[in-house]
């Protein structure tokens, strides 16, 4: 009998161990990390593309800023679509890690939105929330430097934080709080520089919205939403096939219907 059991957990142990081997680039099987709004909402609309092509199509969904690398890394999925190249760079510094870029998909403009303040006329000491990661921070500041609220070292260039704010006109309070948080704190501060997409799952109203990073400026570019995949798979042909598929007119279609102006494409269609 207790043969018998151990065959059998022997032969569970081989099957759970097949379930979880890596993907295969090759399998004619495209599998993407993605978080769930917007990114793996337009991913949906690939799909059609994709699987026009003879390929299966996999979305998984996380909430975690650090598995979906993790698992593009191991090989468990082709790639992953939840980040912008700063982010992605920071990454494979801290890891030792390659994974690279292979387009900008979108960009997600970040909104300066009104809190307890409904004008910009009214910024005397006021108290402002921004992102307090280094990325996002360093975007919230230069949205306040474009609407002429402070002055930031211009020697930083993108690479600002609070300790560079050389000019204060109005005394704001600027308060560093998690970027995923601060949609629930409207009610507490006077105004909030929020991302794209945490406005967009908090339903934040537009009509809140009082200024947005230009779709054309510096942090467009430099924070657009990225697919990113290990160096050695860039020019597989499933991932030549994902980016056709993200490069179609219908994506850039989806996100301006879907989205006003909250995420704004950003792919060459010409």
């Amino acid at each position: 009998m207790k043969k018998h059991i151990a065959l059998f957990i022997g032969i569970l142990f081989l099957l759970l161990s097949g379930c979880a081997e890596k993907n295969s680039i090759d399998d004619k099987r495209i599998v993407v990390a993605a978080s769930q709004t917007p990114h793996a909402e337009i991913l949906e609309q690939a799909r059609a593309y994709i699987e026009s092509k003879g390929y299966e199509f996999e979305i998984r969904v996380f909430s975690d800023y650090v598995l979906p690398n993790e698992a593009t890394v191991s090989g468990e999925i082709d790639a992953n679509f939840f980040q912008h190249l700063p982010y992605l760079e920071d990454y494979n510094k801290n890891n030792k890690t390659n994974l690279v870029s292979v387009l900008k998909v979108h960009y997600e403009p970040l909104g300066l939105y009104q809190g307890r303040r409904k004008s910009l006329d009214d910024l005397q000491n006021a108290k402002i929330a921004i992102a307090n990661d280094n990325s996002n921070g360093a975007r919230g500041l230069l949205l306040l430097q474009e609407q002429n609220i402070i002055k930031l070292d211009e020697s930083k260039g993108v690479n600002v934080s609070v300790g560079d704010v050389v000019e204060n006109p109005y005394n704001v309070e600027i308060i560093e709080l998690e970027a995923a948080v601060i949609p629930s704190q409207l009610a507490d501060v006077d105004f909030a520089v929020i991302n794209g997409n945490y406005a967009l799952e908090a339903q934040v109203p537009q009509s809140k919205l009082l200024a947005s990073e230009k779709s054309d400026s510096l942090a467009a570019q430099t924070y657009a939403n990225i697919i990113a995949v290990r160096a050695e798979n860039k020019d597989k042909e499933a991932i030549k096939v994902l980016v056709e598929a993200l490069s179609q007119p219908n994506i850039a279609e989806f996100i301006n219907d879907n989205y006003l102006g909250a995420v704004v494409p950003l792919v060459d269609h010409d």
